[in-house]
């Protein structure tokens, strides 16, 4: 597997990422432990959590996705093996979020104990917040890094006029840079992205890794009409949101390309995203060992330019 760096840091990474927002919520134990065995196997080694996953579902606090892959390095996976991206910064509970000294240092020596090691790869601000001043966060980062604690930094779900403001503020004032940003940004949510954070990225060598890369499952082909949606939790966003003319255009050309490479609509959905100069590795989440063997074929799948071509032109 060809391993690529994020930005500007000394940590490299498969084209692809495990989101392991599934880990402990809709994968069970076993099932998870699983799929990050088959993913090592694979050759991949970058994994994707956050201290909120699952806080959503019922009966959850967060950290259960973190708890999951602790329970798997226990086992017996070699920490060296993997890179492993968590977060902090959206609301635990209503006095746990945030981006202040405080916080942070709370939140991660409790995302050290659940993951049950000693530093974290990659740690982002998991959102913005503009009432903690970007010095006091970024200094809180730095010392985290000369701990030992924190390897590198990202951010996730900022604007360019943010990220831009925070790379200003590190070259300033020596203080530790986001060498990663993570964006939404997939075949059918585009314009975001391309519009201003991707030049940025560019501009300044920032390592790319976007969620919901596969919009939400609409562009493994699953959900093709009302009645293929209303047989998951997540079908009514999936109508709303990606069943229309543009949505079933794009997964038409999903289907034109795919069967040129003998390829599932997931995996050319995500060489799509790993054949951009911008991108570093797409995330995308798998609840069963099949599942990741279609994410695998995406990081061996070369598209030529006109399968992106086509589309490009399908996802305008």
């Amino acid at each position: 597997m060809q391993l690529r760096s994020l930005g500007l840091s000394s940590l490299r990474v498969a084209p692809l990422c495990l989101g392991g927002n599934v880990f402990g919520w809709t994968a069970t134990e076993t099932a998870s432990f699983a799929v990050l065995d088959a993913l090592l196997g694979a050759g991949l080694n970058f994994i994707d959590t956050a201290d909120v996953y699952s806080v959503w579902a019922p009966g959850h606090r967060g950290g259960e996705s973190e708890t999951v892959l602790g329970l798997w390095l226990r086992r017996g996976a070699n920490r060296k093996d993997v890179v492993i991206a968590t977060k902090v910064g959206m609301p635990m509970a209503p006095d746990r979020k945030g981006l202040s000294a405080k916080h942070i240092m709370h939140s991660v020596e409790e995302s050290l104990r659940r993951l049950q090691t000693d530093y974290i790869d990659l740690y982002f601000s998991h959102c913005d917040d503009t009432a903690v001043p970007m010095e006091e966060t970024l200094a809180t980062y730095q010392k985290l890094i000369s701990q030992g604690k924190v390897r590198a930094i990202g951010a996730s779900n900022f604007t360019a006029a943010r990220m831009g403001e925070a790379l200003e503020l590190s070259r300033k004032h020596a203080l530790p840079r986001y060498e990663v940003l993570q964006p939404h940004y997939n075949l059918y949510a585009r314009a975001e992205y391309e519009s201003a954070l991707e030049s940025l990225c560019l501009q300044h060598q920032i390592g790319v890794v976007s969620y919901f890369a596969l919009a939400a499952g609409f562009l493994t082909g699953k959900y093709r009409t009302p009645a293929d949606a209303a047989k998951s939790a997540r079908g009514q966003g999936v109508i709303d949101n990606f069943l229309n003319e543009r949505g079933l255009s794009i997964l038409a050309a999903l289907d034109e390309v795919g069967r040129r490479h003998g390829a599932k609509p997931a995996s050319v959905a995500l060489a799509w995203q790993i054949a951009r100069p911008s991108i570093t590795a797409p995330i995308a989440s798998a609840t069963t060992v099949d599942q990741l063997n279609d994410l695998v074929a995406a990081t061996q799948l070369k598209l030529d330019r006109a399968d992106i071509e086509r589309l490009n032109s399908a996802s305008a």
